[in-house]
């Protein structure tokens, strides 16, 4: 809120005046206008916005902190009951930062940390509070031992379940390196049907285009062991359709029964790893666990975009107030 001197007509005395609809971070312009820039600037870049109104990109883009800032004002504090963690990368050279989500109400509600340790994680515990920490009932994570180790610290009540899309993603790279070593072992024609068909044998079946289908299908003809192991890695999505964790208990057992003499060695390191992880997997298979896995990895889409769009800025504090607001109402 600006504060204006004024001079009183009647004693001379110097008075000091609140304009409250004046911008806070820039007195020439009005809150009005703030709010404006700020709405336009989620859906346009900072650059896009400063050439339409005649304005230098600098007060654009602190016009449009005060705006974000403002919608996390009016958002609260948050109390969340079940939490999505993941990290994502600011800069090269593995520098990153930990997002933490309220899946509850579908919106990212922390940004912080200065890697992914559980140090870092800590004091994402410590900005909500004992309390609230306490409330929180279930924590969605992949499977790095530093979140897991901080969340069984500091929410003593909250479950873990390790993130489905990060498991999967875990298994597309196992299926990928049995498609390399079966590149390194052949030669000839049999090497050629498998040479660039990397992103064809790890995509969707359903997101292949038809040529993308035919050039799938010749692939695991012409080759007996990536046909398994590529059977075996779409058969696993069932896991998480089990409603009874006896009952998943007893198709990842099948699972693995499938790999014996199989010499596909990636695709076993695979189910150790989910072996070793098994409480955090099996979670999903309780009901009060059925939350939408799916929203983490859009937003995880979405802070991608947010980045593209801010290519260039160094302001940390920025990028935190975007991601935060992302998912928030327009003012």
């Amino acid at each position: 809120m600006e504060i204006r001197r004024v001079a009183c007509r009647q004693c001379g005395k110097v008075k000091r005046e609140k304009i409250p609809w004046l911008s806070k971070r820039n007195p020439f312009y009005t809150e009005r206008f703030a709010w404006h820039v700020g709405r336009r600037c989620r859906k346009e870049t900072i650059k896009d916005v400063a050439k339409e109104f005649h304005l230098d990109w600098r007060t654009v883009k602190e016009l449009e902190k005060e705006y974000m800032a403002e919608q996390l004002r009016r958002a609260g504090k948050p109390k969340p009951k079940v939490i999505g963690v993941d990290e994502i990368s600011i800069r090269k050279g593995h520098t990153y930062r930990i997002v933490v989500s309220d899946l509850e109400k579908r919106r990212p509600i922390w940004f912080g940390g200065v890697d992914r340790s559980e140090a870092s994680m800590n004091m994402f515990y410590q900005s909500i509070g004992r309390v609230n920490s306490g409330r929180i009932r279930l924590a969605v994570m992949d499977m790095w031992k530093a979140f897991g180790n901080s969340t069984r610290a500091h929410a003593p009540n909250a479950a873990i379940l390790f993130d489905k899309f990060h498991i999967l993603r875990h298994l597309g790279e196992a299926l990928d390196n049995v498609r390399k070593r079966e590149y390194g072992r052949l030669a000839g024609k049999d090497r050629s049907y498998i040479k660039g068909q990397k992103y064809t044998l790890l995509s969707n079946r359903e997101n292949l285009t038809l040529d993308g289908r035919r050039s799938l299908a010749k692939l695991l003809k012409a080759n007996k062991r990536l046909n398994t192991a590529y059977v075996l890695k779409e058969s696993f999505g069932q896991l998480w359709g089990y409603r009874s964790e006896a009952w998943a208990r007893k198709f990842f057992e099948n699972w693995k029964e499938s790999l014996k003499w199989r010499r596909l060695e990636p695709l076993e390191k695979f189910a150790a790893m989910v072996e070793r992880n098994w409480e955090g997997v099996a979670a999903y298979c309780r009901p009060e666990n059925k939350v939408a896995l799916g929203f983490v990895e859009g937003l995880n889409n979405k802070i991608r975009v947010i980045q593209r769009r801010a290519y260039g800025l160094r302001d940390e504090e920025y990028l935190r107030l975007k991601i935060l607001t992302c998912m928030l109402d327009e003012l």
